[in-house]
């Protein structure tokens, strides 16, 4: 993947000022240009793909008023700097995943994913009628941005290993590529955490600088070639039950905006990240057919006493932050394991039990 190419898009030259471009000082001067910086690979599928996409539809929908130059990883800033391109004024917007900045807020991670935490539309429920996207915007208001939602990969695979796991205890000095409040949970089962943008985790697999690696599931995971130096696919994650993705905004800029751009960034996020959704359920068993059938991948369950142990750990993770010394940490974590014990409710009632009779009784 070339991921040095990026893509210019031309903003439309408006014909006339609406009522609503004079009300805004920043549109006063006709069309704007917003700059969008990811942390994905040009042309990815599903995450790369949707975050073009977004930026497309918002400039289709506006008319151009507000256009958005979309920028893969590396083209414009370092992918795992894509953030702190929006907090410095370099781009107006970011693509990626909230728990890649978790060393500015421990809270954040909970807007990407939690260990042993919320499935997609479980962590759907919460964010738009449990309180977080307004919690979500008072951990972003310390920083000057406003997120949003946009794509869920659906539960994820658990990883790729050089070597079979048997046990715990194979898990010992492992050096692994994974993020987030997940990554806190593999190293307290003995692995050697460590993050990495996606286009630079084959050659460090390849390298021998890392035993073993996780992104997403099937859909990117062939496309990042991590079969060719790797055998043992493991799924599904414990640590990443319903992962989304997010755009970030400048939100003095994005407040500047007359309400109508306001309500097409808002809505095309949410259409994104449904959009997205269905990509990888559509696309992972294409993905994960290929890998088995044509290129040999071993699937395999984690033994029980790695998944025992990884929800011990996962409860210790989500002790330590709700004794977190920042208050506004501590009320994340609260609220999403409030939204949690309600939603479960549901999974496990409803959900759980028609899934094991459609597999039990479907053939």
């Amino acid at each position: 993947m070339d991921r040095r190419s990026f893509i210019k898009r031309a903003g439309v030259a408006g014909v006339g000022a609406t009522a609503a471009t004079l009300a805004s000082p920043a549109l006063a001067q006709g069309n704007i240009t917003w700059r969008m910086v990811t942390t994905w690979p040009k042309n990815f599928p599903g995450l790369g793909v949707g975050a073009q996409r977004l930026g497309d539809r918002i400039t289709a929908a506006s008319g151009g008023r507000l256009t958005v130059q979309v920028y893969s990883a590396g083209e414009l800033v370092p992918p795992l700097q894509s953030l702190d391109a929006v907090i410095d004024g370099t781009a107006e917007m970011s693509h990626g995943a909230a728990y890649y900045w978790q060393n500015k807020s421990p809270a954040l991670s909970f807007f990407t994913g939690v260990p042993y935490g919320m499935t997609t539309p479980e962590l759907t429920a919460w964010m738009r009628y449990l309180g977080g996207q307004e919690i979500w915007d008072e951990v972003y208001d310390q920083f000057g941005v406003q997120g949003f939602l946009s794509g869920n990969t659906g539960t994820q695979a658990g990883g790729w290993f050089k070597n079979e796991i048997n046990s715990v205890e194979d898990l010992k000095g492992v050096r692994f590529r994974t993020p987030g409040l997940g990554g806190r949970v593999w190293e307290k089962l003995g692995a050697t955490v460590t993050n990495m943008a996606a286009g630079e985790i084959f050659q460090a697999l390849q390298s021998g600088t890392l035993d073993a690696a996780e992104f997403v599931g099937p859909y990117n995971d062939l496309a990042l070639g991590f079969h060719q130096v790797a055998k043992n696919y493991y799924m599904p994650s414990f640590v990443e039950s319903g992962l989304a993705t997010e755009l970030v905004v400048d939100k003095a800029k994005y407040q500047a905006l007359p309400e109508d751009l306001q309500a097409i960034v808002k809505d095309i996020c949410q259409a994104e990240y449904d959009q997205v959704a269905a990509d990888f359920y559509a696309n992972d068993p294409r993905a994960l057919r290929t890998l088995v059938n044509d290129h040999g991948v071993q699937v395999r369950n984690f033994p029980d006493d790695v998944m025992a142990a990884g929800a011990v750990a996962s409860q210790e993770v989500i002790d330590e932050l709700r004794d977190s010394s920042d208050p506004l940490v501590q009320k994340v974590t609260e609220s999403f394991l409030e939204g949690l014990s309600l939603v479960r409710e549901r999974t496990e009632k409803i959900d759980l039990p028609y899934q094991a009779a459609r597999q039990k009784h479907l053939k």
